[in-house]
């Protein structure tokens, strides 16, 4: 089932603060223009000048239409199974979530028993023995990092930056998302 993604008050007073500040920006450049291309005769000036704001206009728009893309696009909450990553990107392992309210990950010990268990990993030595748990609310999936040493990230399905949790915060996943235990990925399917 795909969703489209709601945009809380704050974000939508975010996004007109950005608007505000894209019309600053705009007359800001056209007397910046105004003053080098109509009140200036200096031509080497015009021509370095000139190239910087097409390369500058260009980036601009390659950010805000990615941007724009993002907004819109369209996410897959429905989360079936949860999978561990080797460092190829191949599948090693999987949890299925149906019936799941709720998913601790890290390290089983003899006193303690997680769910997902990251023994035997690469990157063990970094994993926490209770180092974040998986929430299920109203149907939707949420991490949590529970005040591990090495982190927790996420790196949402169609963008390149991981992004690090803050302790403590909830975020939502969504289907194609990788999760990052201390180096450890798993992919959330």
């Amino acid at each position: 089932m795909k969703n489209a993604v709601e945009v809380p008050a704050y974000q939508a007073k975010n996004q007109m603060m950005i608007k505000v500040i894209d019309i600053i920006i705009v007359i800001i450049a056209f007397f910046f223009i105004l003053y080098v291309f109509v009140m200036n005769q200096n031509f080497l000036l015009k021509t370095i000048i000139g190239t910087m704001m097409v390369i500058l206009v260009l980036v601009y728009a390659l950010l805000k239409y990615e941007a724009k893309e993002t907004m819109y696009e369209f996410t897959d909450t429905n989360i079936q199974r949860i999978v561990l990553l080797n460092e190829r990107g191949a599948e090693i392992e999987e949890w299925l979530l149906e019936g799941k309210t709720s998913l601790l990950i890290g390290k089983s010990s003899s006193d303690q028993e997680v769910d997902i268990d990251l023994n035997g990993t690469e990157y063990e030595s970094l994993i926490n023995y209770e180092h974040a748990v998986l929430n299920c609310v109203s149907g939707l999936w949420y991490i949590e990092d529970i005040d591990s040493v090495n982190g927790v990230g996420i790196k949402k399905a169609h963008k390149r930056v991981k992004t690090s949790l803050k302790q403590e915060n909830p975020y939502r996943l969504n289907s194609g998302d990788i999760i990052y235990i201390a180096n450890t990925r798993i992919l959330a399917k």
